[in-house]
C-alpha cells in the first residue's frame, strides 16, 4: 500500500493508454478522443491515481495530497469524488477505479488488448447469460 510515494511530479508530462489520455500540464483529459469535463479536485484525484497506476494508495493519501487534509479529519469526500470520476469515465468508470475495501484505491490501465465494455457485454450477449453474469459481478 503507498501512504506518500516520493514522486517527481513535474518530470511526469501525461499518462496514456488504450483509451484514456491524461495530459498534466494542460490538465485535460480525453476518454476514447473525448475531452472530458472534470472539476479540479476530479482532475487532481485522477492525476493523482494515474500517475500510481497500478498501485494500491490508501485513502489516507489521498486525504493528505489531494486534499491537504489532517488525518485526524473524517470525512467521505474521497468516496463522493471517486463516485463522481466513475461516473465521468462512463462504463471505464469501475474498470479504471478498483476499490480495496477499507484500505483505498487502485487505477487500473486499460492496455490496448483489454476488451472495451461494450466488447464485454458482446461477448456476454453471445455467451450467454453465464457469461453475463460473470461479467456483472466482475463490474460490482
Amino acid at each position: 500500500m503507498i501512504d506518500l510515494l516520493p514522486i517527481d511530479e513535474n518530470r511526469i508530462q501525461s499518462y496514456e493508454d488504450a483509451h484514456l489520455i491524461v495530459d498534466f500540464q494542460s490538465e485535460t483529459v480525453r476518454l476514447d478522443g473525448q475531452l472530458l469535463r472534470l472539476t479540479r479536485k476530479e482532475f487532481a484525484l485522477l492525476a493523482f491515481l494515474t500517475r500510481r497506476a497500478g498501485d494500491l494508495v490508501s485513502r489516507d493519501a489521498l486525504m493528505t495530497q489531494v486534499w491537504n487534509y489532517n488525518l485526524e479529519i473524517r470525512t467521505r469526500t474521497v468516496d463522493v469524488h471517486i463516485r463522481r470520476l466513475r461516473r465521468n469515465l462512463g462504463l471505464y468508470g469501475k474498470l479504471y477505479i478498483e476499490t480495496i475495501f477499507g484500505v483505498g484505491y487502485r487505477f487500473q490501465p486499460r492496455y490496448a488488448d483489454n476488451p472495451s465494455p461494450a466488447e464485454l457485454v458482446s461477448r456476454a450477449l453471445w455467451l450467454g447469460t453465464e457469461a453475463q453474469e460473470r461479467i456483472s459481478a466482475a463490474r460490482n
